[in-house]
């Protein structure tokens, strides 16, 4: 990626004003919340179609494979065709999976929806972060790297937040999140339009080619611990995302859907507050922090699992996603920081990539277990395979900090 500034052209921030990163944060959240807006609503769809967890887990998990796939195949190909573009290409996607949802007539609309939403996220993953940083001006730096992690966990948060209080609450529980939703697409597309590009046009002329994602030599010894502590951050995100609803209502028998969804929310929120103290703590120490705080989390949520009190797993998720906001943005920062303008997209995609393994496939083992160990014995399976993984790049982090950060 070449910026207007690197390339020697007139800035399209100075002069008029335009919108700068706190806009584009909030394209990059409302996109987000779309992609987990289904999640309080997977147990009416189960009783409408007759499915079973692990088939929610399934219906989770294709999502993943989308973010994944396109990650894979245009994960850098904002650096080439700019970040505007591919905010409006994400942006259409995630309203076509709201349609999906909404005209919905049976498990494979529901599949559609969740690949299409997957498109999406992998879309906004490399380009909204990027666009966010760059859109920083010189001194606004670090709160920019905050608002683009805040924004994808907040955004991530607030979708079920707001489905689980619309479903309750409001009438037409399958349609009316996806209507809302598709409102707040529409306001996001115009702030779009607003923004400026950051990706100079000349560059933008060259061929669009899907090309693998590439991890600069340079940027490998951050890379590698980071994108690991990031695995284990999102695998627990992936539990709370795809079967924390189905165990708060047939485990603690908690049926309000509004519950299920602010249950959701505090991980997120966890996650927020992460972030939030990374930047106070430094890279350095928030990465083996992170996994220290997450491995506390995981055990709340295990206790949680054993003794069947919805307390402590509201205290586990808090935990929890607190560690994973630490690791997450500490190590989103140090990547960020690391990666040389011209890669820097497709860099950030390939942490990306890492992460969203982690929050697919452990889930899908979880599905898999349930229907053999039942819902508590697969998520104290989960809890403990997840927790040896945290100490593992914990240790590792603390004898081995990423080289070149605070």
């Amino acid at each position: 990626m070449i910026t207007d500034r690197q390339a020697g052209r007139p800035d399209p921030r100075e002069g008029t004003w335009r919108p700068g990163y706190p806009v584009a944060a909030g394209v990059f959240a409302i996109g987000m919340a779309g992609t987990t807006l289904p999640t309080p609503l997977y147990g009416l769809y189960r009783a409408q179609l007759g499915f079973s967890e692990l088939m929610v887990t399934v219906v989770f998990a294709v999502y993943a494979l989308g973010v994944i796939t396109v990650l894979l195949l245009a994960g850098n190909v904002s650096d080439a065709v700019g970040r505007r573009p591919v905010l409006f290409w994400a942006l259409a996607l995630s309203a076509a999976s709201a349609l999906c949802f909404l005209f919905e007539g049976g498990l494979p609309m529901l599949l559609l929806g969740r690949v299409l939403s997957g498109f999406a996220a992998g879309l906004f993953s490399g380009a909204a972060t990027a666009a966010v940083l760059e859109l920083a001006k010189p001194g606004q730096e670090a709160r920019a790297g905050f608002a683009a992690t805040a924004a994808n966990m907040g955004g991530l948060g607030c979708g079920p937040l707001l489905s689980g209080l619309l479903a309750q609450y409001a009438p037409w529980p399958l349609a009316l999140p996806f209507v809302v939703h598709l409102g707040l697409l529409a306001l996001a597309a115009v702030a779009t339009w607003l923004l400026p590009e950051t990706v100079a046009p000349a560059h933008r002329t060259r061929g669009l080619r899907p090309q693998r994602l590439h991890v600069p030599p340079e940027v490998r010894g951050v890379f590698t611990p980071s994108a690991i502590a990031a695995f284990a951050g999102f695998a627990l995100l992936g539990l709370f995302t795809a079967v924390a609803p189905s165990f708060v209502g047939q485990t603690l028998g908690v049926h309000n859907l509004a519950v299920a969804g602010a249950i959701v929310f505090t991980v997120f929120l966890g996650s927020t507050v992460g972030q939030a103290l990374s930047g106070r703590i430094g890279v350095r120490w928030a990465l083996p922090a992170g996994c220290l705080v997450l491995v506390i989390g995981l055990a709340l949520v295990a206790a949680s699992l054993a003794v069947t009190a919805l307390p402590v797993l509201v205290a586990g998720a808090v935990c929890g996603g607190i560690g994973q906001g630490l690791a997450f943005r500490a190590g989103l920062t140090a990547v960020g920081h690391a990666a040389p303008p011209a890669h820097r997209g497709g860099t950030i995609s390939a942490f990306f990539l890492v992460a969203y393994f982690g929050i697919s496939l452990p889930v899908v083992g979880v599905g898999a277990l349930t229907e053999v160990l039942g819902l508590r014995g697969a998520g104290l399976t989960f809890s403990a395979c997840v927790i040896a993984v945290a100490i593992a790049v914990g240790l590792y982090v603390l004898r081995r900090p990423p080289q070149g950060v605070d």
